[in-house]
């Protein structure tokens, strides 16, 4: 929980600060980058728990660069998925949301349109996105689980000694 705090404090403090006086092109880049990353951590989550073990020990056991770290997270498959899925994937969701603010304020200055109306619009793109991207890669990330799983883990195996 405390974990979920920080990463959704400095997640906060990233988008209030790319969104201050931000025009509605940069906003909708920004809410899109954070979509993108919910959708992101998603698919990793859904693939972590997807993923068959047995590959991984075999890539293990031919020291293939990030397989040990690959084993190491299908093993501890709960967690993962519950930090990429609920963790960081809420937190976009609601960082995504709260950018959504900035750029329906900026629809309604500078289009002269209902604030309800600019809200609305900028929700359903939100939610659509979020929804639709979702749907989309969880068949990807069920049936890709290992190499998904592979290439995060040789990415995180960059910033580890192993």
């Amino acid at each position: 929980m405390f974990m979920a705090a920080l990463i959704s404090i400095g997640l906060s403090f990233i988008s209030e600060i790319a969104m201050k006086d931000v025009g509605i092109f940069v906003g909708t880049i920004v809410i899109l980058l954070f979509i993108f990353i919910g959708i992101l951590f998603d698919t990793i989550g859904i693939a972590v728990t997807s993923a068959d073990e047995a590959p991984l020990h075999s890539m293990s056991s031919k020291k293939i660069k990030g397989a040990k770290k690959a084993v190491e997270l299908k093993k501890n498959s709960a967690k993962v998925s519950s930090f990429c899925c609920d963790v960081i994937g809420d937190i976009c969701g609601i960082i995504s949301g709260a950018a959504g603010v900035a750029v329906a304020t900026r629809l309604t200055q500078t289009f002269n349109i209902s604030a309800l109306i600019s809200s609305l619009l900028t929700t359903g793109f939100i939610a659509a996105l979020t929804i639709g991207g979702k749907a989309f890669e969880k068949p990807i990330a069920i049936s890709n689980g290992n190499k998904i799983l592979y290439n995060f883990a040789r990415v995180l195996s960059i910033f580890s000694k192993d």
